[in-house]
Formats: C-alpha cells, sequence, structure tokens
C-alpha cells in the first residue's frame, strides 16, 4: 500500500515572512511532495488554560505570542505557487466560522487551483478562543455538524430556495474531520470523507490509528456511506529534521491503512528533495 507524502508549510511563526509561504510551497512541490497543509487558530489567548488535547499531560507548549497568517490566506499563496501538489487545513476551527463564507473560500480555493483542495476541519480545543470570538464553546459539537451540512449544500450552487452559493467547487473537496475523540471520529465517518489524527514522532500508536479507522468505518456502514471510500491522513508533529526517524515508521503506518502524512520539516538548510526521497522511498 502507497502513502502520499505531504508537508506542513509553517504559518505561523517566523518564517511566513521571512521566507515566505509561497517560496516554501514552491519549494517542497519542487522537492516532490504531494500535499502542502497550513494549520489554523483566529486569536490565542496570553495563557492557556485549556487541556491541550494532542499532549499526553494536555499542556499546549508553544508560544501563543507567535504570529499566526490566516489559514486560508495562507492557502491562496499557496495555491498560486503551485501546480501539481494538493493543499488543505490542518485543521481549520470550523465552529468559530460563519460556514457559508467557509463554504465560498473553498469554493473559489479549488476552482483557481483547478481541483487542488482538502478542506480538514475540527470543532476546536481551546475555550479561551471561542470566548474571545463570543461563540458558545459547548455548543461547538452541534454547530460543527450543522456547518458541515451547510458547506455541502453551499457546494450545490444551491444554497437554499433561492438564494445561488456560485463558484461551485472544481471537484468534490474531501472534508477530513480532526480530532481524537469518540464524537470526532463518529462524525469523520458519518458525515465527512475521512479523518485527520495527530500523533509526535515520539508517541507514535499504530494501534490507535487502528481504531480510529474501525471506529470511522463503523459509523460509515451505521450511516449507509462505503467505508472504503473514506481516507485517513495522519500528522505527524515534532519530525523536523527526522525524515530518516519517519521513513522507519512509515512501513508500520501503510500497514495500518494511513493513507496520507503530514511532516514537519527543516528550514535551517535541511534538503527537502533528499527528504521527500527518503520518505517515498520508504514506501515504494
Amino acid at each position: 500500500m502507497s502513502v502520499r507524502i505531504g508537508a506542513k508549510v509553517p504559518n505561523s511563526g517566523p518564517l511566513p515572512t521571512e521566507i515566505g509561504i509561497a517560496e516554501m510551497a514552491g519549494t517542497l512541490e519542487r522537492a516532490g511532495f504531494e500535499s502542502l497543509w497550513v494549520s489554523d487558530h483566529v486569536v490565542l489567548p496570553e495563557e492557556i488554560e485549556s487541556r491541550y488535547p494532542f499532549a499526553a499531560d494536555g499542556r499546549a507548549t508553544w508560544a501563543t505570542s507567535t504570529p499566526y497568517l490566516d489559514a486560508v490566506v495562507a492557502l491562496a499563496l499557496i495555491a498560486a505557487a503551485t501546480e501539481r501538489a494538493t493543499f488543505g487545513t490542518a485543521v481549520l476551527v470550523l465552529p468559530l466560522r460563519n460556514p457559508v463564507v467557509v463554504a465560498k473560500q473553498a469554493a473559489s480555493l479549488d476552482v483557481v487551483s483547478g481541483g487542488r483542495l482538502k478542506l480538514g476541519v475540527g470543532a476546536g480545543w481551546l475555550a479561551e478562543e471561542f470566548a474571545a470570538l463570543g461563540v458558545p464553546f459547548e455548543s461547538r459539537g452541534t454547530r460543527f455538524v450543522e456547518a458541515i451540512a451547510t458547506l455541502r449544500a453551499a457546494w450545490t450552487g444551491q444554497l437554499s430556495e433561492g438564494v445561488l452559493s456560485l463558484p461551485t467547487p472544481a471537484h468534490d473537496v474531501p472534508v477530513l474531520v480532526g480530532g481524537h475523540a469518540k464524537p470526532a471520529l463518529r462524525r469523520a465517518g458519518s458525515i465527512g470523507d475521512g479523518w485527520l489524527g495527530q500523533q509526535s514522532l515520539d508517541a507514535i500508536d499504530t494501534a490507535e490509528i487502528e481504531a480510529a479507522r474501525g471506529a470511522i468505518e463503523s459509523a460509515a456502514r451505521d450511516a449507509g456511506r462505503d467505508p472504503g471510500a473514506l481516507q485517513v491522513v495522519l500528522r505527524i508533529v515534532d519530525s523536523a529534521g527526522r525524515s530518516d526517524e519517519v521513513a522507519r515508521l512509515l512501513p508500520a503506518l501503510a500497514a495500518a491503512r494511513v493513507d496520507e502524512v503530514i511532516v514537519d520539516l527543516d528550514w535551517s538548510g535541511g534538503d527537502h528533495a533528499a527528504d521527500f526521497e527518503r520518505l517515498a522511498g520508504a514506501v515504494a
């Protein structure tokens, strides 16, 4: 089984201005990477009290004072700088946004790129961010489900009776649901087109991935959908400068039926073409 090799394009910190989103995206596509991804936060609190779901101790350790470029703007730059690679969000915090506007942005990106968008979306975990935007944190799950329904309605071109939403996407935009909780996995299979998980390179757990694949396929069957059509994408954090370690893990991830990985890269002088060849060769 082959695994697509994707990379995170940093849209936070100094690199988006020191190197540039477009320059990084072009470099990665020329190196061979098949997909390019950005992350998302609208605002960040000076101090995080919410539990970070992707760390064993629940603590987010990154600096919240780091500048964070808007994810959709970053994707527009990536779309313009590339021709072949797919691109997407890992993940967009959907309940914070008007879903009709998101549908318009996504359709526009898909059209101008010739059908290369993948939309990773999550319900969100940072209560302080919801509070700052005046969005109820407790109802984010309901808002998330309703938002995906709105996206799909808008992408038909007919948002509601008498209301058009154009252009329609150039292809069926995959909606990948992020999160590791049971509700997230259920939504990934019942209303999404797959799952976008996240693990640290130092704590790769193929048993968790296999269980997640089983959960989303079960949810798809319960919803009368084809489980074989679902994608599993895994973002591997803490992997910059460690492509050799990722490569050693890729056969096990392929056996766990991971369709695509997203890796971090070293931008302080790393050889990205060599990184890609090392990773692609591990699952050739």
